[in-house]
């Protein structure tokens, strides 16, 4: 057996719902090992895509791959279960010990570098296709909706090779290789945020909807809640219970995009709503309510509301989000602008109204939420 595999007991290699060792491991987000078949089939028929082991839940279900390291650990440990039970009293030489775990070695090598060569293969294949698509418009619109993520890549983070005579040219290959894959990803990344970006309108906020709380600035780009209620009269399209604001602007068609800092805050709420929300009474935040948005709460809890909270798990704190919509594809989608990375999209969206960007810079506080929301230029640059 490997190194990987030797002093290791038999519960590693079992998979937590069958209870039997593992057959096609795949790995989840959070670190678990189940039988691929097993968490595929739990995942299917429950309500959410939940560990069995750590509870976590994913927003989305995670696209699994099978796990070629613990693949090759399970089937050593299978060899060296039946070669033990066909000759309990064997016991193999040194040197063939050390030939036998580099060999192990050597093919789990080879596995991580091929499936390496095929995720950047994948990649380069469409950050070809987003670049093409980014020069011709027409093209660009037609094949928006089958563009929308990078596809899932497995988590390289934590894969090690084991150390042996060919460790310095294999950890190279693999570095290089890694380093190639993280490069082709920013740059898809990169790429379709531009094409977002085309999308740009300009935004301000409207006075007549913000809640008396609120203060504006001078050229409708920012809002703050100043613990002050101002006299304002209460008219229909006011906010009256909680301090919310629109944007003047309203679609009814195409697409449109905007981007807001978020910087320094640790609640808020960003969004696009139907023009006949109500404003007056108790509101909750559903696409169903015509609302729909994601949040901050208490400074490090971020979520988005469908017909119940959806709670999300971010890499980094963006301090710039954009929203995009697709208002005939019914697709609205938030965006860390500075990662170039997806925050949460809804689709499957029904539109017949006339929509406005949304904006709740969160209660102020005692000052730890005094940070303004800005709508921010976007920078559409090269």
């Amino acid at each position: 057996m490997s190194s990987a595999c030797s002093g290791t007991s038999e519960h590693h290699f079992l998979c937590s719902i069958c209870l039997e060792v593992l057959t096609d491991p795949v790995t989840t987000p959070c670190g678990h090992n189940f039988c691929k078949t097993c968490i595929s089939t739990h995942w299917d028929t429950s309500t959410t895509s939940r560990c069995p082991v750590c509870n976590q839940v994913f927003s989305t279900k995670p696209q699994l791959k099978v796990n070629i390291m613990m693949r090759e650990m399970v089937s050593q440990f299978r060899r060296e279960s039946e070669r033990k039970a066909a000759a309990p009293g064997e016991v193999l030489c040194d040197v063939c010990t050390r030939t036998k775990q580099q060999e192990a070695e050597e093919r789990e090598a080879e596995g991580l570098i091929k499936e390496l060569e095929e995720e950047i293969f994948e990649l380069m294949k469409r950050s070809s296709e987003v670049e093409q698509l980014s020069h011709s418009e027409d093209h660009l619109l037609q094949h928006f909706c089958s563009l929308k993520a990078p596809p899932a890549t497995k988590d390289w983070t934590e894969v090690m090779v084991h150390p042996s005579s060919y460790e310095g040219t294999v950890l190279r290959a693999v570095a290089q290789l890694e380093d190639t894959l993280s490069d082709e990803m920013m740059k898809m990344k990169m790429l379709e945020m531009k094409r977002l970006q085309q999308f740009a309108v300009d935004v301000t906020l409207d006075p007549l909807t913000a809640n008396p709380y609120l203060v504006l600035s001078d050229d409708g780009k920012q809002v703050y809640d100043s613990d002050v209620k101002k006299k304002l009269p209460d008219n229909p399209k006011r906010f009256s219970n909680y301090i919310n604001v629109l944007g003047k602007q309203n679609f009814s068609s195409g697409r449109f995009y905007f981007e807001v800092q978020v910087k320094g805050k640790t609640d808020w709420d960003l969004g696009v709503v139907k023009e006949s929300i109500n404003r007056k009474g108790k509101i909750t935040l559903t696409p169903k309510n015509g609302y729909w948005t994601v949040a901050l709460r208490d400074g490090n809890v971020y979520e988005s509301y469908e017909d119940h909270s959806v709670i999300l798990h971010l890499k980094r704190v963006p301090e710039k989000v954009g929203v995009f919509v697709d208002y005939e594809e019914g697709v609205v989608s938030f965006y860390d602008v500075d990662a170039a990375a997806l925050i949460y999209s809804f689709t499957h969206c029904c539109f017949t109204h006339n929509l406005h960007p949304f904006f709740s810079p969160g209660l102020n506080y005692g000052g730890k939420n005094s940070a303004p929301l800005i709508i921010c230029p976007v920078n559409q640059s090269e």
